[in-house]
This record gives C-alpha cells, sequence and structure tokens, in this order.
C-alpha cells in the first residue's frame, strides 16, 4: 500500500474534509496546505498527485492520535522517518483506542479471520521471536474494516468503496 493510499482510506472512513486534515495536522504543530493535502489525495495515475513520504505520514497519525485520545503530557512523541505496516497499525489501534477484540471485528468485517495470538504477532517488536511483519492485505483489510464500520449509514456523496482487492469500485 502506498502511503497516498492509506490517508486516502483514511479521510473516506471517517469523512474528514480538507480542514479536518490540516487540523489533525497541526496537533503535532505541522503546517500543511489545501494544496498539499489535495495533492496527496489525488489518484494514483493522476500527473499531479504528490507522493506522501513515511514522515508526513507519520505526522498525520501522531496527529490523529492526539486528536482522539488528546495530548499526553511530557514530551510529544516523535514522528519516524520510516514506517511500515506494523507502525501504522499501531498508531491507528492507539488512535482509535481499539482492543484486540475491536480490531478482530474490523477484520473480520472485511472478510478476513485471524485469531488473536495472529494479530499480537504485529504488535510485538520485531526482535521478538513471535514477531510477524504486517503484509499490506492485512493492513487493506482492517481499513476496509474501518471503512464498512464507520461509513455503513454514510450517505452516498458520489464517492468510492474499496473492494477487497484493494481497488477502486465506483458506486
Amino acid at each position: 500500500m502506498t502511503n497516498n493510499d492509506i490517508l486516502r482510506r483514511l479521510r473516506y472512513s471517517f469523512d474528514y474534509d480538507d480542514n479536518r486534515m490540516i487540523k489533525i495536522f497541526s496537533q503535532v504543530e505541522q503546517t500543511v496546505s489545501r494544496e498539499q493535502i489535495s495533492a496527496w489525495l489525488k489518484a494514483d495515475d493522476d500527473p499531479d498527485q504528490t507522493r506522501c513520504n513515511d514522515h508526513q505520514v507519520a505526522l498525520f497519525l501522531n496527529g490523529l492520535i492526539i486528536e482522539l485520545r488528546g495530548k499526553k503530557d511530557g514530551p510529544q512523541p516523535v514522528a519516524e522517518k520510516q514506517l511500515n505496516n506494523n507502525l501504522i497499525f499501531v498508531k491507528l489501534k492507539i488512535a482509535l483506542n481499539l482492543k484486540a477484540e475491536d480490531v478482530l471485528d474490523l477484520v473480520d468485517l472485511a472478510g478476513l479471520t485471524m485469531s488473536k495470538h495472529e494479530l499480537s504477532a504485529f504488535f510485538r517488536k520485531p526482535g521478538h521471536k513471535h514477531f510477524r511483519e504486517c503484509k499490506d492485505q492485512i493492513l487493506r483489510n482492517f481499513l476496509m474494516g474501518l471503512q464498512l464500520k464507520h461509513r455503513a449509514n454514510a450517505p452516498d456523496k458520489g464517492s468510492f468503496v474499496w473492494g477487497k482487492s484493494g481497488e477502486k469500485a465506483d458506486h
């Protein structure tokens, strides 16, 4: 999955407008413009799309944590320069205050069944003997579950839904 795809899916799932996206970035004292957001969210085949790097996604996810959970006391977490699916998964789990059962319910909504032990392997430290790398398919199904949960009753605004294959399906 691309960073741009992750931002698009989160924006769609939670129905965030440009102002909300800008506010989330501002939670970590990062200034982004409407033009930057628009360029990041353009379709992958759009020549005007700007690639969103790992650091920008980490800033957004840290901002989302603060937006949804509040700012913690003391020094704020520093946004990573490099992300992987495991870190993205962890940050979303924290931001949304999800327990293991909640995550399992979300991936089940997207048609993926996994055990609690399989899930916990994604949240372990990389050196741990039971650590497991989170592949795109797992993250994609988790994001699809978020979309199905949060947008199930949303009015159709001429938007799109992501299919299980990750391809855009017009509705």
